[in-house]
């Protein structure tokens, strides 16, 4: 794996405040018990940016994200948040799944509840705090329902709820919405866009859809050849055919 060039992103000081800075430094991916992946990973992430990661099935994606997460200790290499060695998982680094992986027998509110009674927030803390990102993501009136109650797209709202309540720097996502029809799909896309623009949090998001990378991303990384791509019109789906935006399809859907 060739290493993913670090450039400078310009963010806004709200931002700079809320999202945490993470660092790969010549990140040798892979399980201690496996086969390493080939080559080293360099990567700086921005404050509050969304880095969009494609690549083949296979080539470190997921490693990638659970190494960020602490979950995975690198191979080689140094992995860094606001320049501090990362030693394990921590609450301010939350992580979304494609399975939703909600608890089926806590209710909707219990399920996003839960993150916040770990760190032992009081009842009547919590309970505010869940109730109000369900009705940021659009499920006031479902709190008391099972996930099994839900649609596919609804539990994922319910994740995401889940994951931005206890406030995380950074949010690491592995295809959250691969599993979902377009029409839901675009629309969870849309609601992230408009959390993550008051939260102000780092992303890091895992996905195959090229196109979803383009309208999500402020850059994409692309694995394993380590190349790093400004995306012109971050967030606006009118700009899939600008010239730009069209022309960076092309290298992407190349690059693969």
């Amino acid at each position: 794996m060739s290493p993913v060039r670090p450039e400078s992103v310009s963010r806004t000081d709200a931002s700079i405040r809320k999202g945490a800075q993470l660092g790969l430094d010549d990140v040798r991916l892979g399980h201690r018990e496996g086969q390493a992946l080939p080559g080293t990973v360099r990567l700086r992430i921005a404050p509050g940016e969304l880095v969009a990661v494609l690549g083949p099935s296979g080539c470190g994606k997921s490693t990638l994200l659970r190494t960020l997460a602490g979950l995975l200790p690198p191979l080689g290499g140094h992995v860094t948040q606001d320049g501090v060695p990362v030693g394990g998982p921590g609450a301010d680094r939350a992580l979304v799944f494609q399975e939703d992986a909600l608890l089926p027998w806590r209710s909707v509110r219990a399920n996003v509840e839960l993150p916040l009674a770990i760190r032992r927030m009081g009842r009547a803390e919590r309970r505010r705090a869940a109730e109000e990102w369900l009705e940021r993501v659009g499920l006031a009136g479902h709190t008391h329902k099972l996930p099994r109650q839900l649609s596919g797209g609804q539990r994922q709202r319910v994740q995401l709820a889940r994951a931005l309540a206890g406030e995380p720097r950074a949010v690491l996502m592995d295809e959250p919405f691969g599993a979902l029809d377009p029409h839901t799909r675009a629309g969870m896309q849309d609601l992230l866009v408009e959390i993550l623009r008051d939260t102000g949090a780092t992303v890091v998001f895992v996905t195959h859809d090229v196109d979803e990378a383009l309208h999500l991303g402020d850059r994409i990384a692309l694995l394993p050849s380590g190349d790093v791509l400004d995306v012109p019109h971050p967030r606006q789906r009118d700009a899939r055919n600008a010239p730009g935006t069209t022309g960076l399809r092309r290298r992407v859907l190349a690059s693969l």
